[in-house]
């Protein structure tokens, strides 16, 4: 009888020290800009990140060398690999713990991925994997850096299939030059 007070006083206490799950404050999911794509050929794709209101993440080129880059990380794979991304440019803003304005993402970001569909790909559906990265902070505080798993399915198709645009809104919004 006398272990039962010690067990619930040992688990008050560990419940104590369990961090609280905290909302996601960004949210990303992976677009391609068509329906699918062909053996060949270069695909536009994009993560489109819904920032938290009241947050910030830093651009992909921070203001100061110390402050955590924003940055999409995905693995290639035989049949889909990524040959360029595009980030664009942060909105510099003022906040009381920095001296100097620093680039920031904050709402909706979009960045743009182009990828090279293999020539020996086969018709089917090939899963990219990857890693939204990045710090978000308000204006008195970062949380550790980390990161938002992302995914995107490609579909290539035949060569004379032909293509649907898809995604138009977000695609209008990125420079791939």
């Amino acid at each position: 009888m006398r272990k039962l007070p010690m067990v619930l006083i040992t688990m008050i206490l560990m419940a104590g020290s369990v961090p609280a799950q905290r909302p996601a404050v960004v949210e990303a999911r992976m677009l391609l800009a068509t329906d699918a794509a062909h053996a060949g050929s270069t695909a536009r794709a994009a993560v489109v990140a819904e920032i938290s209101p009241g947050y910030h993440i830093n651009d992909n080129k921070p203001t100061l060398d110390y402050l955590i880059p924003t940055e999409l990380k995905l693995e290639p794979i035989k049949e889909v690999t990524v040959t360029k991304v595009v980030y664009p440019k942060g909105e510099l803003k003022s906040f009381a713990f920095s001296d100097s304005k620093l680039l920031v993402y904050e709402g909706t970001l979009r960045v743009g991925a182009l990828l090279a569909v293999s020539r020996a790909a086969r018709p089917g559906t090939y899963t990219l994997k990857g890693k939204f990265a990045y710090q978000a902070c308000n204006d008195h505080a970062c949380l550790p850096p980390t990161g938002v798993p992302v995914t995107l399915a490609v579909k290539v198709v035949p060569r004379g299939a032909s293509l649907k645009s898809v995604n138009a809104d977000v695609f209008a919004r990125i420079n791939f030059e």
